[in-house]
């Protein structure tokens, strides 16, 4: 249950001196309330999507669920087109050369313009298809409308089984977004908080609980 110690339920601790970080840096603040990691993007406007990772080291993750709470919004004097992309990308590979991901984009969660609004969740499988991709091929498939405030807690559920994923936001007993395809099929892989370009995020209690 989220916010429950189901069976098999463990927190995992996020030490920002041992994140394995690329193109990001990481610090450990207290953020609206609660003991945050803050990851922020250094890369440059100009970088590919999906390099800026902070990989947690020492973890394993096939099936299970990941509960995680995350905040995202822009640099200052980021370009608009910026959203405050903030997520956690899964089954990562040690190199960070793959992994899937789910992200928010939060500047969109309340837009005024609904095309916006409809790209407020996004799954993307690196480092084939990336979000343009999915967009230019399947429009609206990996991508879905969800309330969101930039800067402001999100509490978040991903289920992974096999190669289907489920991204719950805030508590909502129905997904956000669900993917029947994930593109590197059933795999085990690790865990890495995930932002993207001109973005500061907050991460805070990492739990995960392992399917049988």
């Amino acid at each position: 249950a989220p916010g429950g110690n189901a069976a098999g339920e463990r927190k995992v601790p996020i030490d920002a001196a041992t994140l394995k970080l690329s193109n990001a840096t990481a610090e450990a603040v207290s953020y609206k309330g609660k003991a945050a990691i803050r990851v922020t993007d250094t890369a440059g406007d100009s970088a590919p999507d999906g390099k800026q990772l902070a990989l947690i080291p020492g973890i394993e993750f096939g099936d299970g669920d990941i509960y995680i709470e995350l905040a995202g919004d822009t640099k200052p004097g980021s370009p608009p087109t910026f959203r405050g992309f903030t997520g956690l990308a899964f089954r990562v590979a040690g190199d960070g050369s793959k992994y899937e991901a789910f992200y928010l984009r939060p500047k969109n969660g309340r837009s005024d313009n609904q095309e916006q609004r409809n790209h407020s969740a996004q799954y993307i499988s690196f480092p084939d298809y990336g979000w343009k991709r999915l967009r230019d091929e399947t429009p609206s498939r990996y991508e879905s409308y969800v309330d969101l405030v930039p800067g402001e807690w999100n509490a978040i559920k991903i289920e992974v089984r096999g190669d289907k994923a489920r991204l719950y936001v805030n508590g909502a007993t129905q997904p956000a977004l669900l993917v029947n395809d994930l593109k590197h099929g059933a795999a085990k892989g690790g865990l890495s908080l995930w932002v993207g370009p001109g973005t500061i995020a907050h991460f805070a209690n990492l739990r995960i609980k392992t399917a049988e």
